[in-house]
């Protein structure tokens, strides 16, 4: 056998893997350091500083300290990869250690001789057909093909013949996996290097996305293969609980992405991963100037920013659930830790919402519009904005019906239905209250969730605001009892008044005659494109006062913000009240409204 590199079976067995892992358990001190020096710079320094002092000097000192932080949070990311690859390197040698020293104790049970080139000699043994005397031993050597020694003609084969050309396939297939083991390896730790200086720009968070990445990909078999993917909510928070200090750092260090998007892992470590991963994701996509990565990075740029900025007063925390550029992408940020609140609400926005500066201002607003509302009833209380599926984009707003398919909402309320499922198995109250709304579109996911296998998880009440319908006829079959589904439908909100699939189809072959047909197909008036009407007396839900909101053609012109102002306590503070008091479990005060 030629050497490999270098690398030579004794080299294999003699090599000390502890060793290695003592140098990665000294890079995760280095990290646990840094981690625990940002954590102080941004929950006692900044917001000690914050309080006290203001003016010129004091926002310079704020800004140096965020980037002290920023810097902080690099090498902790940087020192928890270089602790996962020399642990990962370990690991995999180990494994190939153990092929060889279980084909040299082979070789020594049967008394046969490996030599440094990998040959191995064998005795003689065997009885020959025609004189009965033993066989002639020999020597086997491995050409990289196992298996592939087998004699011909009348002479039967030496017994140990065989025997030794496995021992000697194995010793070279551990020594040659090894050195490619090491070349990779070697490969990956070169490029785990920090430029020099004390400044982290966003081109260096780019290089640590593509130094994580790496070191996933080598790491598959040592932790990847370990997070339990498809697993229930509950059974991957028990996994969680039950690894040790050192395996959630590495977790946390190499796959900040899959920790911080998996349902069923406590609010807090998936706040502090998707924090390491949205400085990994801007570092990506910086740089691109396709649409969709501009878009994206404005988003995550404008969530990064209000992550960094201190609450202010009567504002609860914000935790960021879940980040990624999946799809038209994914954002979670929740108001409030979800798992010490008594009330959680999720709620899930529609049509052409994703991933961009208008979701990361909008959308994440109403979130906190209804966390403030319903801790002004019940301070144990927290509100969700869940961006979890590909709503449908419609380039012409609500012009255009055929984006709004089933496939989506289907899609999404399996996502949703999973993610609710792990704030139950997360949650540290003995009876929470759980909140689903949904607006717009969202309505029609949220309807989609509640017809999956047992419903939304832990769901006592529903909300629907803005809805095109939900996919259902009648309010008890979603799962929680007509007493819980809480509706509220806009006089001047076009989408509450969509026609039904059916009067679009009848009234695009009537013609002139569109409007009769539509009276014909519909003669109660209660059917939208996803369904019966959540406003309608029919569907049975407890409809709730919101204001009229602006017409849809007004002085001004064309206007469908009767549709976007369900959560805003100044434009409807009617509407946005109501949902906060079922928000905090206090649905018994909300104003009612007359069904259409």
């Amino acid at each position: 056998m030629k050497k490999t590199a270098g690398l030579t079976w004794a080299a294999l067995r003699d090599l000390k893997c502890a060793e290695l892992e003592g140098a990665a358990d000294g890079w995760g001190r280095a990290s646990n350091r840094a981690d625990a020096a940002r954590d102080r710079i941004d929950k006692q320094l900044l917001n000690g500083l914050r309080d006290t002092q203001q003016g010129e000097a004091a926002d310079s000192a704020v800004a140096r300290l965020r980037q002290l932080s920023r810097n902080f949070q690099y090498v902790y990311t940087e020192c928890g990869l270089l602790r996962t690859t020399l642990n990962s390197l370990a690991h995999e040698m180990r494994a190939q250690q153990r092929v060889l020293t279980d084909a040299l104790d082979d070789a020594a049970g049967l008394k046969f001789t490996v030599h440094p080139d990998g040959s191995v000699t064998y005795p003689a043994a065997g009885e020959g057909l025609i004189d009965g005397k033993p066989l002639r031993g020999g020597t086997a050597s491995s050409g990289g093909l196992p298996g592939l020694a087998a004699p011909s003609g009348l002479v039967a084969p030496n017994p140990n013949t065989a025997k030794a050309q496995d021992i000697a396939d194995r010793v070279v297939g551990a020594v040659r996996a090894a050195a490619e083991i090491d070349w990779r390896y070697a490969g990956i730790l070169r490029r785990l290097k920090a430029e020099e200086g004390l400044k982290v720009p966003d081109s260096t968070w780019k290089d640590a996305a593509g130094d994580a990445a790496a070191v996933r990909d080598a790491a598959r078999s040592y932790l990847r293969n370990g997070i339990p993917q498809d697993a229930t909510p509950a059974e991957r928070h028990a996994w969680w609980a039950g690894l040790t200090q050192e395996q959630r750092e590495e977790y946390l260090a190499v796959y900040p992405d899959r920790i911080g998007n998996l349902d069923g892992i406590p609010a807090v470590v998936r706040d502090a991963a998707n924090r390491d991963n949205l400085s990994l994701l801007i570092g990506k996509l910086e740089g691109r100037d396709d649409d969709r990565s501009v878009t994206q990075l404005a988003g995550l740029r404008e969530i990064d920013r209000q992550l960094q900025a201190a609450p202010k007063p009567g504002e609860p925390p914000m935790f960021l659930l879940g980040i990624s550029d999946e799809g038209n992408g994914r954002a979670i940020v929740s108001y409030g830790n979800p798992d010490c609140a008594r009330n959680v609400s999720a709620y899930v926005p529609g049509l052409n919402t994703s991933l961009d500066r208008e979701f990361a201002e909008g959308d994440l607003k109403r979130a906190r519009d209804t966390a403030i509302g319903s801790r002004y009833y019940d301070s144990s209380s927290a509100a969700i904005v869940w961006l979890g599926y590909d709503a449908p984009q419609s380039p012409d707003g609500f012009g255009s019906l055929s984006v709004m398919g089933e496939d989506r909402a289907e899609q999404g309320g399996g996502a949703f239905k999973g993610f609710m499922g792990g704030l139950v198995a997360t949650n540290e109250n003995e009876d929470p209250h759980f909140t689903a709304i949904g607006h717009s579109y969202g309505s029609r996911t949220v309807g989609a969730a509640t017809q999956q296998g047992d419903g939304i998880p832990g769901v006592d009440d529903i909300v629907l605001v803005g809805s095109p319908g939900v996919g259902v006829d009648r309010a008890q079959d979603l799962g929680v009892g007509e007493g819980h589904v809480f509706v509220g439908a806009a006089e001047n909100d076009v989408v509450t008044k969509l026609p039904s699939k059916q009067q679009v189809a009848l009234g695009a072959a009537a013609g002139p005659f569109a409007s009769v047909v539509g009276d014909i197909a519909d003669r109660g008036d209660d059917d939208l494109w996803f369904g019966r009407d959540p406003a309608s007396e029919a569907f049975g839900a407890n409809r709730f006062r919101v204001d009229d909101g602006p017409r849809l053609v007004g002085a001004n012109g064309l206007s469908i913000d009767a549709h976007s102002q369900y959560f805003d306590p100044v434009r409807d503070s009617t509407s946005a009240n109501n949902i906060a008091l079922i928000a905090a479990g206090r649905s018994e005060k909300v104003k009612a409204e007359e069904h259409r």
